[in-house]
């Protein structure tokens, strides 16, 4: 059954033979439907990556007690997991400025259903997209910030977060950079989107000088959030390619609708735990 309740376990350890039969017959044994694996060799490091999802439907193991009876098996790997299930799904908050074009574009795929997360609030340093945030009746909460009040405005916002039991943000254009305090709070599960014509064109109008430079592609990056700008592990990019027809506003509307898309992938390879972080490279699991 599609909606049935499913099992997803992230494993990483040392590579060595019999990983993937044993961790296959764990779920066997215990009669568990493989629905999907997935497994990857660092041939450099050799380590050892899967993502693997099974039916709880007939499991053997209730959901409250898979976790303890996995320890044997990871402890034996030595394996850093986590365990995750389907129906679970991820609490998340958007920040956003200004910029409407990616709110628009995770809450029209979440009303669809498309993302396994729910978005209890947004947060925003501007008040201009309250409206949208109406309209899908999630409460929007409005932190102006300036230099003088940024530090006290972040732990206003942690607070806020930590009411909602928040457990993963998307920064839908929220131009403004976080506090290395709020980033480890939040480690390796805030979602930011870009152009990617850092560091090339810097400021205020990067399309601006794209254009005047005469570019021939312009791009997106998704990636998660570290205390060093823009460098964090990238989950998810795109490109496209620009002609001499192509004005300056068609520069801008072609990247915007990369933005859009390229960070609903990235959310949604989140909300299915199909990524695994190491160091500062990711593992997607598509």
């Amino acid at each position: 059954m599609e909606n049935s309740r499913k099992a997803i376990l992230l494993l990483t350890c040392k590579d060595r033979k019999g990983l993937v039969s044993g961790i296959s017959n764990f779920v066997f044994e215990h009669n568990g439907n493989i629905v999907d694996l997935d497994e990857h060799v660092d041939a450099d490091e050799k380590i050892f990556s899967i993502r693997i999802v099974w039916d709880m439907d007939n499991f053997a193991i209730k959901s409250e007690h898979l976790s303890d009876s996995l320890l044997p098996m990871v402890k034996e790997f030595n394996a850093d997991w986590k365990l995750f299930f389907s129906d679970e799904k991820i609490r998340t908050a958007v920040f956003v400025s200004k910029h409407e074009h990616c709110l628009h574009e995770l809450l029209w795929r979440m009303h669809l259903g498309e993302f396994s997360i729910e978005i209890p609030l947004i947060i925003s340093n501007h008040d201009e997209l309250k409206s949208l945030a109406d309209y899908y009746q999630i409460p929007f909460y409005y932190f102006p910030i300036t230099k003088e009040n940024k530090l006290e405005q972040e732990r206003k916002q942690l607070r806020l977060l930590d009411e909602f039991k928040i457990d993963s943000i998307i920064l839908a254009r929220y131009m403004q950079i976080l506090s290395k305090e709020f980033v480890e709070h939040y480690k390796n599960k805030i979602i930011n989107i870009h152009h990617s014509f850092l560091p090339a064109f810097v400021g205020g109008n990067p399309y601006k000088q794209a254009y005047q430079r005469g570019v021939k592609i312009i791009g997106a990056t998704a990636h998660y959030v570290t205390e060093i700008i823009d460098e964090g592990p990238i989950i998810e990019q795109d490109i496209i390619r620009i002609t001499h027809r192509d004005s300056l506003s068609d520069l801008v509307r072609k990247g915007r609708d990369l933005e859009r898309l390229v960070l609903a992938r990235a959310v949604r390879y989140h909300s299915e735990h199909r990524i695994l972080v190491r160091g500062n490279k990711t593992i997607i699991f598509e």
